[in-house]
């Protein structure tokens, strides 16, 4: 870092850049994108691989070293593998990482490890063949383990496997699949449904206490001492140290306090919060000729007016952007 830290008026500081490659995917899962709905950007207004590298050389010079990859599915971007080489190689980008439906994981896995790719977290609702149908809008299940499975034979660690847990869907799987990733050496996160546009809104939402409870009784979990990532979520951990599981509660337990991070949709859009509207067009500026000291001013005063947190369940707090929009 050679400039001054990129600290928000209330005193946090960010350091984590989630970076959305694509805006489109290869499922359309319910919580995210509803069958039928919502439009794509064009494929002009995406940000381009140079323009990508500029952005991310200014925040790591601001001390933003964590830097996640996501879409949409960013598999789905051809060149992603040099992508992550280049960004792999950038001068204070300390830890590079992907999210992924890993459908496409199985053929890339070991070229994204070569070109500098830390680890990866990987969706997973169900281990349930007609239930990841029904979440997923196909049947993506063998495609997904092979994706899981060859990220682990690559060296891609640590592995984290995202569940959203849903009410009267996925909840009576929580614990199978706290057994599967324990015996793969895969790390569980349970997330709770974030009511963001249409579908998000429409996800079956389920408070993440009851499962923490049973899975603390079943598998004698501890809470963990040290930070497992530079996310939100709550860690717990078996006796012997060799399973973890994270509660990720926006709703209800939300971590605004500690956030430490910004949203780079695929337009250029920088999102403050996930929960709000807030964000600063970047892609106008890029294309019009800023220098790297007017923009490095534009997203200061942007992360300045970062607001506290969200407000889902207040009159009015929708938000209207999918998930998929905002890069997760």
């Amino acid at each position: 870092m050679d400039k001054p830290p990129l600290i928000d008026r209330h005193g946090r500081r960010i350091a984590y850049l989630r970076l959305s490659v694509t805006d489109r995917c290869d499922l359309r899962c319910r919580y995210c994108r509803p069958a039928g709905g919502g439009s794509y950007a064009e494929r002009a207004d995406w940000l381009s691989f140079a323009e990508i590298r500029r952005l991310v050389g200014l925040f790591a010079a601001m001390g933003v070293g964590r830097v996640r990859l996501t879409g949409g599915e960013p598999l789905l971007r051809a060149g992603i593998v040099d992508l992550v080489g280049e960004l792999a190689a950038a001068p204070g980008v300390r830890d590079l990482s992907l999210s992924t439906n890993a459908t496409r994981l199985a053929r890339h896995a070991a070229a994204l490890k070569a070109a500098g790719l830390g680890r990866v977290n990987v969706s997973l609702d169900s281990l349930r063949r007609e239930c990841v149908s029904a979440l997923c809008g196909r049947d993506c299940l063998d495609a997904t383990l092979a994706g899981l499975m060859a990220a682990k034979t690559a060296g891609l660690a640590p592995i984290k496997l995202n569940m959203v847990a849903l009410q009267g869907v996925n909840d009576g799987e929580i614990e199978s699949m706290a057994a599967f990733c324990f015996v793969h050496g895969f790390i569980l996160r349970l997330i709770e449904a974030m009511p963001m546009g249409e579908a998000g809104r429409a996800a079956a939402y389920l408070p993440l206490d009851g499962a923490r409870d049973r899975l603390v009784r079943r598998f004698h979990l501890r809470p963990c001492a040290s930070e497992l990532g530079g996310g939100p979520a709550r860690y717990w951990q078996t006796a012997d140290g060799h399973g973890q599981v994270g509660f990720i509660t926006p709703i209800s337990q939300h971590f605004c306090a500690g956030c430490n991070r910004v949203r780079l949709a695929v337009d250029g859009a920088l999102y403050l919060c996930l929960g709000q509207e807030n964000k600063l067009e970047l892609r106008p500026l890029l294309r019009g000729g800023a220098d790297d000291g007017e923009l490095e001013d534009a997203i200061r005063r942007a992360v300045d007016g970062k607001p506290w947190g969200h407000d889902f369940g207040a009159p009015g707090g929708a938000v209207v952007r999918f998930m998929s929009h905002t890069g997760g």
